[in-house]
């Protein structure tokens, strides 16, 4: 059996603050990663390194957008050849001089809320020659399907989380009608009664939509994998766009073996990911610890009883993506010492 772990954020982001890893106990992973061989590649995020795990080449942007709506679609909304970009909720705040976005892990949107202010952009943009039609096919994830504008070039939603904006709004080309549009919808849901009334409640209101992952549905994503374990919604629609088998990610790699076969496998452990992004440097390492006893400490005991031909984790960090590999062989290397985690961070 090869196994692959995928897990975002790994490291934490910040290389100034060395001091995140005070007193963090992580034999297991120390141990499993002194046993490999690694290397280092550029990576631009979570979506893209999925995406190109899979086969599925960028277009202007990743097209995340075709994908996910094979999840998010109703029977009546395929992808078909039309270009879908995601328009989803987000609230914008301003932190000293800038513009920062942050996006639905930190707030809040039931169903009926995503259909009241879809429900006015759409009365408004009704008339537009562009024929624009927003679908909150689910509450924190809208789209929209583009027929009569060019196509927009983009930043991944998971690269603008808790960032300023003013340098990651859409480019290229078409710039300007994107960024046009970008800004006329938030003067249109800043006044919205909805959203007064959530500021009454002290909610984050939803004063923006981010536009990204547009694209046309990719032809035949092809898998490397036989079976893909993940709560991601991306890794589950290019699982079904591949003809991967796909299951919901268990609590435990010991829940795991119970239903691993044979083959080929890729686990994406992103609990870390969100917590990183939002500087949430407690949540953080509660995550990590947390993944050590239930993932890291149960994946070392299995590799050094010989059930991997080969383990690789890779772990994604900014803009890099970090590669550790051991083969079965490797795991008796007893020369090859534990270093703390740190080492491997810088």
């Amino acid at each position: 059996m090869n196994l692959h772990l995928l897990v975002p954020a790994l490291f934490w982001p910040d290389t100034g603050f060395p001091d995140i890893y005070r007193d963090l106990s992580l034999p297991a992973l120390e141990n499993l990663i002194a046993k490999c061989s690694s290397d280092e590649d550029e990576s631009e995020g979570l979506e893209a390194w999925l995406c190109r795990a899979l086969g599925v080449a960028k277009q202007q942007d990743w097209p995340v957008a075709p994908l996910t709506l094979l999840i998010d679609g109703a029977e009546d909304i395929k992808a078909g050849n039309d270009y879908w970009i995601r328009a989803d909720p987000v609230h914008l705040h301003i932190e000293r001089d800038q513009i920062v976005l942050a996006d639905s892990r930190v707030f809040q949107i039931s169903s009926q809320e995503a259909e009241e202010l879809t429900g006015m952009l759409n009365r408004y943009f009704a008339a537009s020659s562009q024929a624009l039609v927003f679908l909150p096919l689910r509450p924190d994830r809208w789209y929209m399907r583009v027929t009569k504008t060019p196509a927009a070039k983009t930043h991944l939603l998971g690269e603008v989380a808790n960032r300023g904006i003013n340098e990651l709004l859409p480019f290229g080309a078409n710039q300007t009608f994107w960024r046009g549009l970008f800004n006329e919808i938030q003067m249109l849901l800043h006044s919205h009664p909805l959203n007064q009334l959530r500021e009454v409640h002290g909610e984050p209101v939803i004063n923006s939509t981010w536009f990204w992952g547009g694209g046309i549905m990719p032809e035949s994503p092809s898998s490397p994998y036989t079976r893909i374990w993940s709560n991601n919604v991306l890794a589950r629609s290019l699982a079904l766009a591949s003809h991967t088998d796909h299951i919901q990610l268990p609590p435990s790699a010991a829940m795991w073996q119970q239903s691993a076969t044979s083959g080929h496998h890729l686990v994406v452990l992103d609990a870390l990911y969100g917590k990183a992004q939002y500087a949430d440097a407690y949540g953080w390492r509660e995550s990590l610890k947390e993944l050590e006893r239930n993932w890291f400490t149960p994946l070392w005991t299995m590799s050094r009883q010989g059930l991997f031909s080969r383990i690789t984790l890779t772990a994604l960090s900014g803009d890099r993506s970090k590669n550790f590999t051991a083969r079965r062989i490797d795991l008796r290397k007893f020369w090859r010492t534990p270093k703390p985690i740190s080492i491997y961070a810088g």
